[in-house]
Formats: structure tokens, C-alpha cells, sequence
């Protein structure tokens, strides 16, 4: 649908985030929506985190609001703040996405993991059998890292700022797939053959590599989850050293129709 047929029956939907400024996933789902003749529209809304909880709780209220989708830094807060949460998305302690009730109550769900591994899946590239080091273990990325283990990649490592949390992530991840190869590491790309940033670095300039490039070998499958800019420095500096590209916008276009479907169709919570 375009503006002009916006109209007072539309379902509203609310993408929150900050900052804001980098959001392309309205441009995408508003795009789905029109293509489906969906009456439905997706707006972007800048809240600070201490701004969070009165934001969301004032939502409850909108009859009009079909529910939210959200992103960095607000996926841990909202999955906290949802009346009830889907087994994967309970597991993880995030949502990206939260469907509103008639009665006010939010019920979360995660489709990170999901997204980003079918849009692999949609540019004919698969993860199976690979060793897969992922930077982060924030929202985004708890998804990912899960969505990676449950898509069959031989090892998963993770490696994050704060070494604990990786270690904690890693824990709970072999609790949930006991046979598997889960570790938390550095960010050292030597011996990997799928890379995945899965922090916001990236996004700012100035922002320093998520991992070293040279420690990036030749055909290693790079990705990932920031979306503005298009290509990020670390995407250009894989290309450079040969490496496969994958785009941070493929994460979110892998998932936009289960986000559709979850917000404005009839699946049960």
C-alpha cells in the first residue's frame, strides 16, 4: 500500500529502536505489505532505553497497533516486558518482535536466527558443515548463534567484548544441543570458514572492525547484521582479501513474511 491509502482501519505497526536513523526494515516490510495489499503500516520510533518502558507500556492501549518490531538496543528489554514469549525467544531472553492482543498483552517472538540463516538459504548459500565464528552475543545475535547450531554448522564460537557473557550464551546453547560444538573464543578469524558480525559495528564511522581482516582467509563466508551502510568496512575489506560478501539487509528481507504473518495473521500465541 502507498501513504495516500492509509486510512483509519490501517494496523499500525511500530519499529523501535536507537537511534533510528539506520532502520531500512520499514522501507522493506511497507514494501511486503503493499505488494500483498496488506493494510498495515510500519513507522519507525527513536526510544532511548530509559525511555523504554513507558514507551512500550503506553502501547498496550493502542487498539489500532497490530504490535512492534525491534532492534539494537532494545531486544532483551522488550522480551523482559512481554506478557508471554515463545519457546525460542523465551529461551533466549529476546524479541524482535512482539504482537499486540485485543487485550493489551504482548506475546514475543524471535525471527533473527530465522531470518538470517533463509537469507543464506535465498542466495543459494548454506552454513551446514561449517565452522562458524560469531561476533556478539547480544539480541541479534543470540538468535543467530542459535539459528546456526539448530542449521547444523559443525562448531560455533563466539567471541563478544565482555567474555562472560559469550561464556554464558555458550552455556545455555550446549544445554539446548548437548552433542554439539559450542565455545566461546576471541575474535580471530584463523581456522574459520563462515564469519558472522553480529554487533552494530559497523554502523559509525570510526567504528573498529568486528574482527581483524587479516585474519580472514580466502573464500571464508563473511556477514553481516548491520544494514546501514550497505557495505559496512568489514564487508569491503573480506572483498579485498577474496572472501564471499554477504549483505546485512538479507537478515531482515529473510524475514520479512514471517513478520508479517505473525503481526496480521492468525497464528495463536
Amino acid at each position: 500500500m502507498t501513504v495516500d491509502m492509509i486510512s483509519g482501519r490501517s494496523r499500525v505497526i511500530v519499529h523501535i529502536a536507537y537511534p533510528s536513523h539506520h532502520l531500512r526494515t520499514p522501507q522493506f516490510f511497507n514494501a511486503y505489505c503493499r505488494d500483498q495489499m496488506l493494510d498495515a503500516v510500519l513507522v519507525p520510533w527513536q526510544v532511548a532505553p530509559e525511555n523504554l518502558r513507558a514507551a512500550f507500556e503506553s502501547l498496550r492501549r493502542v487498539e489500532s497497533l497490530a504490535g512492534v518490531i525491534v532492534t539494537i538496543p532494545h531486544k532483551a528489554s522488550v522480551a523482559a516486558l512481554c506478557d508471554s514469549l515463545s519457546p525460542t525467544a523465551d529461551f533466549l531472553k529476546v524479541a524482535n518482535v512482539a504482537r499486540r492482543g485485543a487485550d493489551g498483552r504482548f506475546h514475543g517472538e524471535m525471527f533473527d536466527g530465522t531470518g538470517f540463516v533463509q537469507g543464506l538459504k535465498n542466495r543459494g548459500l548454506s552454513v551446514i558443515g561449517r565452522r562458524a565464528l560469531l561476533i556478539g552475543a547480544g539480541g541479534a545475535a543470540t538468535g543467530i548463534a542459535e539459528a546456526l547450531v539448530r542449521a547444523e554448522v559443525a562448531e560455533l564460537a563466539i567471541a563478544n567484548r565482555s567474555v562472560d557473557k559469550a561464556m554464558e550464551l555458550a552455556s545455555r546453547l550446549r544445554l539446548l544441543f548437548p552433542d554439539r560444538s559450542i565455545r566461546a573464543t576471541q575474535a580471530d578469524a584463523r581456522g574459520f570458514d563462515l564469519v558472522v558480525n553480529g554487533t552494530s559495528l559497523g554502523m559509525n564511522d570510526g567504528d573498529p572492525l568486528p574482527v581483524p581482516a587479516s585474519t580472514l582467509a580466502p573464500g571464508t563466508l563473511v556477514c553481516e547484521v548491520v544494514m546501514q551502510p550497505d557495505t559496512t568496512p568489514l564487508l569491503e575489506a573480506a572483498a579485498a582479501r577474496d572472501c564471499v560478501v554477504h549483505k546485512g539487509n538479507h537478515m531482515i528481507t529473510g524475514q520479512i513474511e514471517l513478520l508479517a504473518k505473525f503481526l496480521l495473521g492468525t497464528e495463536g500465541a
